[in-house]
């Protein structure tokens, strides 16, 4: 077998699982409001993949890393693929809920994608193969949305069985293609409770004290964010009585805007400007941008809104991870990499019950005031952050 073979194979996964997620994720609210759920529920449904990732990632990671990086990424995707097919059929919130929580638990083969990169790439091609797969997560989330939001207009639940049957057809083009990447000589035994504890992860993060205002800059940045994709269905619906079709469509721009910011912006910018520059001005058009979405009337304006906030989020997400890195030693880039994992995964948990209680306890707009609030905060955690330690530029 070519070394292609492998590399394509993990392509194809990550784009076919982020279109798959793309298709469904943006109709969730929308599929948990034909049960009579309100906001609170599409972001507590939020909520619950996260933690599911939370609880899960540094499990299958282990379980990769013992009994080899195939069988986890098939058991993953066939996983994948039930709980597609369960929020296909689901005809209560529970089993709706149950699909939710079955996708957060196997939707860890991301992870495991990447460390099977690592694995049969030399360190000279290995950016290449991690670009490979950043390249497979855009795409994936550009076309996901754009196709969900067309199979939408025969009925909410076909973008899910679709979903579904691209993800069976990928678990069996990997069984009779994907070779195991992870020699048996070279797999490690499981790790300890200790090893995968998130808290201690978080605690031994928040240790080093160069970057703790950067982490919480990361902390309510997410969580700024972290609510709107849960939220954004039931707000365009409300506000200017959007389909699931337009939903789809406004999601898979987003996704455009994005691919464009980090793949072609950003580097243009950041060798002009600068890491520190890029962080502060990225959070504030974030805020602004969050604040706008709140006062917008007009649906078109969602578009050049939105295009102004992953302009913001594009500056500054890099900028901030970059500069967190800087301040860590070689040595400490692991523990680093699993606490700003645990950091990311909290926001991902918090911030969808934060949008969900706001736009039903105080006004539909409410989500995105707070969201403002929460990038206001995150840069004057940013600005004390690198006032505190100048960072290399």
């Amino acid at each position: 077998m070519s070394n292609r073979s492998p590399l394509t194979f993990i392509f194809i996964t990550v784009f076919i699982d982020l279109m798959g997620y793309g298709m469904v994720i943006p109709l969730l609210p929308l599929i948990a409001q034909r049960q009579d759920a309100g906001a609170l529920v599409a972001g507590a449904l939020g909520s619950l993949y996260a933690l599911m990732q939370l609880i899960a990632g540094p499990i299958l990671g282990a379980l990769s890393d013992r009994f080899g990086r195939r069988p986890i990424l098939l058991i993953c995707l066939l996983g994948t693929a039930i709980a597609y097919l369960i929020l296909g059929l689901a005809n209560s919130l529970a089993w709706i809920f149950f699909a939710i929580m079955l996708d957060g638990i196997t939707g860890g083969n991301l992870s495991t994608a990447y460390a099977y990169i690592a694995d049969v790439t030399p360190n000279e091609k290995r950016a290449r193969g991690m670009g490979l797969v950043g390249a497979a997560f855009g795409l994936g989330l550009m076309a996901g949305p754009a196709i969900g939001g067309v199979l939408s207009a025969y009925g909410l639940s076909v973008p899910a069985f679709f979903a579904c049957a691209l993800t069976l057809s990928n678990v069996a083009f990997g069984f009779f293609v994907l070779p195991e990447s992870l020699p048996p000589e070279k797999r490690n035994r499981l790790q300890t409770w200790r090893a995968l504890n998130w808290i201690a992860q978080l605690i031994a993060v928040f240790r080093i004290a160069s970057i703790r205002l950067l982490l919480l800059a990361t902390f309510t940045l997410n969580l700024a964010f972290a609510g709107l994709q849960t939220n954004f269905p039931l707000f365009s619906q409300a506000r200017f009585n959007w389909d699931a079709t337009r939903i789809g469509i406004f999601f898979a721009f987003v996704g455009v805007c994005a691919v464009c910011v980090q793949g072609i912006v950003y580097g243009w910018i950041q060798s002009r400007v600068g890491e520190r520059r890029l962080a502060l001005g990225g959070l504030g058009l974030m805020m602004l941008s969050l604040a706008a979405v709140a006062i917008a009337r007009d649906d078109w304006l969602m578009y050049p809104i939105v295009a102004l906030g992953a302009l913001g989020s594009g500056m500054s997400i890099p900028s901030i991870t970059g500069l967190i890195s800087q301040r860590v030693s070689s040595g400490e880039q692991g523990r680093l990499m699993g606490g700003t994992q645990v950091v990311l995964n909290l926001a991902l948990i918090f911030g969808p019950i934060i949008a969900g209680l706001a736009f039903e306890r105080i006004d539909v707009a409410a989500p995105y005031w707070i969201g403002s609030a929460f990038a206001l905060i995150a840069w004057m955690f940013a600005y004390l952050g690198l006032r505190a330690r100048p960072a290399r530029e």
